[in-house]
Parts: C-alpha cells; structure tokens; sequence
C-alpha cells in the first residue's frame, strides 16, 4: 500500500510536468493507479488505520462570550460603588460628541456634568490596598476591552480610561490625563494581540496579587549545556591580607532637575517637590533644601554632595557598579529629549568623580518609556533609547561597547584575568512589563545567552558578578524559576550578586533546586540614593577579594553610608556618614551564603538583632512604618526569595521560629510583671511612697 500511494504522488508530479506523447501514456497510467488507490480508500477506515475513532461529540473548553464578560465587568463596576451601563450610556455620549466635533472638543471630557458628579459621589480608590487595586484593574481592562470591541480609536480609549481614572480618584486629572498619553499606545497594541481576560491580565502584571495567573502558554524552560555540573567545593572565606577590590554601588539614584525647594511635599501625585507643584501652603508642607521624606526625589545639589563626600571619603574606589533607574518618578510631560537629558547630566556627574574609573551600569525599570515597558527585539523600535544607551553606557565603560547593547540593553564584560560582569535586563522578567504579555518565553533570548556567557566563563575558569536592578525575587514567576535553574547549575562560577530597585538596605539568598536548605548564592540589594519614599538617601561600598593566586572573587565584606535628610534640612548641612558595616554589625564570619541563611535565622529568634537590622533596611529613618509580627515574617520571608513566589516551601520554619520567638517573649513580660509588681509593692509599703 505504501509503494502505491508514493507511485501515486510521483505520477501526479509527473502529469503535471510531462509534454507532449509522454504526457499521455503517464496520464494512464495514473489513471489506472488512482483506480486501485481509491478502491483502497472506499475499504473500512476502522480496520485499515491504526486510530479508530469513535466519533464522541467531545464538549471544549468554555469560552466567555460578550455577554458574560460584559456581566463580569459590571460586577468589577460594583465593587467599586459605579454604575456600569450608565457610565457606558455617558461615555458613549461623548464619544459621539467626539466624533462629530474637533479634538479639541473631545479633549473637554474632564468639564461633562456627569463626571464631575461622579467625583463627587464615588469613593476615592486606595490602590496602595491590593483589593480595591485588584478591582480597579479588573474594571479599567474591561471597560478597555469593551471599546476595543466597539472598535474605538486609541484617542477615544485615551479619553475613556482618562473618564474612569478620574471617576474613581485613583489619581489626579492631570496624572489621570499624563498617565492615558504616556500608556495606552503600547497598552492598545498588546491588547489587540492577545486573548486573556481582564482578570488573567491584572494578575500578571500585578504579579499574582490578584489571584495566581496560571496560564499553560506562560510556562517555559530554559536549555542548559548537556553534562553534569562540576562538582561543588566548599565555600572559602577570604582572607584579609590579601589584596582586594573597593567597590561603590549606587543604585536608584533618580535625579529630579525641577526638584524646587518650598514647594508642595504633599500634591496628592506620584511625584511633588516640583516646580509644577507650586508653593507649599505652610512650612510644613514645603519640600526641604536638600530632598523630603516624601513623595520627592532628589536635587542636583544632593547628588552632587554625596559624590564630592565619596571623592574625598573613598579616594581608592576601584571601579562602580550602577544598578538603574536615573530618571525620577514622573508621568507628565514625559518625552525621549527629556529622559536622555536627565541621564546624560547624571552620568556626567558620575564621570567627573570617577574620570578613569570604570561604571558599570544596568537598565531600570524608570529608564525606559513608557517606565516599565521594554519590548523584546521582536516588537516595535526603540532605536532612539538603544542610542541613548549605547552612547553613555560606553561613556561610562571607558568607551568599551557591546553589540548586546543594541540588542537587549544587556552585556558581558571581563575586567580582569579571570573575573567577568554580566548586566542583565530584569524588566524581561518584570511583571509590570506590559510587552510580556505579547510573549514572555526568554525575552531577547537573554537567558539562553546568559548561559552561554557563563558556560564559557566556567569553561576559562572565570568567576563572574551579576548586576541587575529588579531583584529575581520580584521577578516573573516563570522567569526567576528559570533563573534559579541557572545560578543553580553555575553556582560555582556566579560569586556574587548586585541589585536595587526597591530602596531599601537588603538582600535575597537562592537555595539548591534538591537540597533546599543548602543556600548557595546572594544577591545584594543596594539601598536607594533617593529618599523616595520616608527613607535615608544611601550608597554602599563592597570589599570584594581582589588579584592573587588563591582568590574568590567574592565579597569580604561591605558597608552602607547614608544621609540623615532631616538633620541636613535642618542644619543646612549634609553629612555623609558610614551607617555599619556587616560583619561587625551582625557578627558574621564571613559573608557566604550558608551565614547569610543563618543570619536569617538568627533574626527569626532574636528580637534584637531584627530591630537593628530593620533599622538599617530605611537607614535609620524615623518616618518608616514599625514592624509588627506579620511584617517580620514577611521580610525575612522575602530575605530567603531569591526565587519568587517560593515562599511555601522556604517560610514554613521563618514562620514558626517568629511566632514561638513572640510567645517566649510575651511570657518572659508576663514573668517580668509578676515579679516586679510584688517587690514594687513591698518596697513601696517599706518606704511609705
């Protein structure tokens, strides 16, 4: 049968080559074969094939139709008090005002009748609370979604999320507006080309606060090398006489050139002490001289003060690591001229300081635009923020370039004999990254270069440092699994880890993918430069083991210096000081990841040693919230997530070794109490008080 049917396909090929004579005499002879092909096919199918189907009327997977997810949505509407038909009967009011008049009539929405009641009367949204977040997000896709439906131009959409944003005060009018300018076209081009729900997509990119997103197209693997992994020796702490590499690490350095002072600290937007902001109404709402607690980020005078204080406190700086995010925390009247003037006049400064010392600099998620979004290779061209890049990184590596800069804003770079630094992307990894939702399988193929960067790095007997700036912790769930998977397999080659990104004074340890007690990395997270939001402007500075023959290449030891912003307002007078220094602080006999782990630990049981170091997490800010129970476990949990979204399988003992830490402690009070109060009232009765 299959000689026949292969004859069969080779005649048909032949027929329609053949000329003339020829032509006939295959033409029968096809004829005569398709005759005994076909009779073949008319025998029964169930006996001449090996799948015998049984023609079962198989039901499929629901899919929503409009119906139902127009239901849902006006179930989103009511949980944030709005009244979904009528706010469509009103939008869809404007919109055709819209279409029949000028632009700029459409753009006088924010003046309509029925908006300004609904200012009124609708409650203001806290989306610092993850449930009405989780609504307002649910809402304001679906009420995208439906428009889209209705085949609305990205304008009218502008002018509609503008209408639901200001409705439920989930910002002000202007950052409603700035916010629609700056998102939607990228928002409107991945909405059009993707098929989750409202709700699937606010879990994503708010990282599974709104339910888990568990979607099978999501999950992916990467590839490692075939062979087994070299075996793993044990951790060896370096010694202090040998020669050694100062390192400075500024992280979220986020200058504000319209930083003004007396202006409104308070201005109910994402980002005051502005110019645009206006003068405070009391001194006690005025933005200080040398930066604010609040909403604010940070002045040219700030910045430059700390970079003269590091010149002249730490002349011996061998080279610097720069983990993100220069630009400030604003959304209005964002343009490509402005950002690129913002980081040019900061590594401009940098360079100053540093003439021919080498900054290695990572991408954040406030040095794109749109913040947060940074499309893979694949989709649409950012060749002008490529150029920006390009041009001041190599500014900063001493005109060293990489063409994987122009590919993905990532690089490898070996700076001495058998030391590499790898700048990793992390915004291919970040949930907030609304590209990903177009396709988050190894972004930019950065992992799988990643790989072969560490593979030939293991292969040369290279140790290598990773910088970054969202922590892997915070990271994708898919994309940090991935990522453990490899700091797993290269443990032994990756010595150390640097990120930032969330402003505080910490770390993340990772553990063995078998052994999950066996810690065997770190990543260290670098405070923030900026005091956004109620902490101490900070650097650090790493003594890593430097050029000899028995050398680790890993981190000896480090130190955190900061600013008391209250006391430079005050005085007029900022003084840079060294906070601590690790393993004086908290005892520690070296910085491996094993006594990372036991730190951990030793912080679970003792209340003491938690405090100091939560005092260090905000560098010493009295404005930053206390820490209950519940905010121990959970930072102390966050502290052992080098892998995000692993916290069942790592929290457990965090958990229990708190709440029995508590309980001892409230008995001892109680004991304290019961013996104290007897002798107070004997003493008492004794002297006559």
């Amino acid at each position: 049968m299959f000689v026949q049917r292969t004859l069969y396909c080779v005649l048909v090929v032949a027929v329609v080559t053949a000329e003339g004579e020829h032509s006939s005499n295959l033409t029968a002879e096809y004829e005569r074969i398709r005759g005994t092909t076909d009779s073949f096919l008319d025998l029964n199918l169930n006996n001449s094939f090996l799948l015998r189907p049984k023609n079962f009327k198989h039901e499929l997977p629901p899919v929503p139709n409009s119906e139902e997810l127009e239901e849902w949505i006006g179930e989103q509407f009511e949980l944030l008090n709005l009244d979904y038909k009528k706010f469509l009967q009103n939008m869809d009011r404007e919109l055709e005002v819209g279409r029949q008049s000028s632009p700029g009539r459409r753009r006088q929405v924010d003046k309509a009748s029925w908006l300004l009641e609904l200012v009124r009367t609708v409650p203001e949204v806290n989306i610092y609370r993850k449930e009405e977040k989780c609504n307002a997000c649910r809402a304001g896709l679906g009420l995208m979604l439906h428009y889209l439906r209705e085949s609305a131009t990205t304008d009218e959409l502008k002018m509609i999320g503008y209408s639901f944003c200001v409705s439920i005060k989930m910002q002000t009018p202007r950052i409603c507006k700035a916010d629609m300018d700056i998102f939607m076209d990228e928002a409107v081009y991945i909405m059009k080309r993707i098929s989750l729900t409202p709700k699937e997509i606010c879990s994503f990119i708010l990282d599974n606060q709104c339910g888990e997103f568990d979607n099978s197209d999501y999950k992916w693997n990467v590839t490692l090398p075939p062979g087994p992994k070299p075996p793993v020796k044990p951790f060896v702490t370096p010694t202090t006489d040998k020669p050694s590499f100062k390192v400075l690490h500024l992280s979220d350095t986020h200058y504000d050139p319209l930083y003004l002072e007396g202006t409104n600290a308070e201005c109910n937007e994402p980002l005051c002490c502005r110019r645009s902001n206006g003068p405070a109404r009391s001194a006690e709402k005025a933005a200080g001289r040398w930066g604010d607690y609040r909403a604010c980020d940070l002045p040219r005078s700030t910045i430059k003060s700390m970079l003269d204080h590091i010149s002249s406190t730490h002349p011996d700086i061998d080279y610097v690591i720069w983990t993100g995010d220069a630009y400030p925390h604003n959304s209005l009247n964002v343009s490509k001229e402005d950002y690129a003037a913002v980081l040019k006049e900061t590594v401009d400064m940098l360079c100053k300081v540093f003439p021919n010392t080498p900054i290695f600099p990572a991408l954040g998620n406030h040095d794109t635009l749109p913040p947060n979004f940074f499309p893979s290779p694949s989709y649409n061209n950012i060749s002008w923020l490529y150029e920006v890049l390009d041009n001041r990184w190599s500014q900063m590596l001493l005109n060293y370039s990489d063409p994987s800069v122009n590919h993905g804003a990532f690089y490898s770079i070996q700076i001495r004999p058998g030391f590499r630094i790898i700048s990793l992307n992390t915004l291919y990894g970040f949930s907030k990254n609304g590209w990903l939702l177009l396709n988050s399988t190894d972004p930019g193929n950065m992992l799988a270069w990643f790989i072969n960067e560490l593979h030939l790095a293991e292969k040369n007997g290279e140790k290598v440092h990773v910088i970054g700036h969202i922590p892997p912790g915070q990271c994708l769930k898919e994309w940090s699994r991935n990522y453990n998977q490899i700091v797993n397999r290269y443990e032994s080659t990756i010595t150390a880890q640097f990120f930032g990104h969330t402003h505080m004074d910490n770390f993340e340890v990772f553990y063995d993918t078998e052994d999950k007690k066996r810690a065997i990395s770190v990543a260290y997270i670098g405070p923030s430069v900026t005091p956004f939001i109620n902490v101490n402007p900070s650097y650090r500075i790493y003594y890593v083991d430097g050029d000899h023959s028995t050398t680790t290449r890993s981190v000896i030891d480090h130190e955190t210096w900061a600013l008391n912003l209250n006391y430079a307002n005050l005085y007029n007078s900022p003084i840079w000081y060294k906070l601590y220094s690790t393993r004086s602080a908290y005892k520690m006999q070296s910085l491996s990841p094993q006594d990372w782990d036991n730190f951990i630990i030793k912080m679970a049981k003792d209340p003491d040693l938690f405090d100091l170091f939560y005092a260090h997490y905000s560098r010493n800010s009295t404005l930053y919230p206390k820490c209950d129970t519940d905010c121990k476990k959970k930072l102390l949990c966050d502290l052992r997530s080098g892998r995000s979204q692993h916290r069942q399988e790592l929290c457990q003992e965090i958990e229990s070794i708190v709440g029995a830490s508590v309980r001892i402690h409230l008995s001892s009070l109680v004991i304290t109490f019961s013996v104290i109060v007897p002798v107070y009232s004997l003493v008492s009765r004794q002297l006559d008080f």
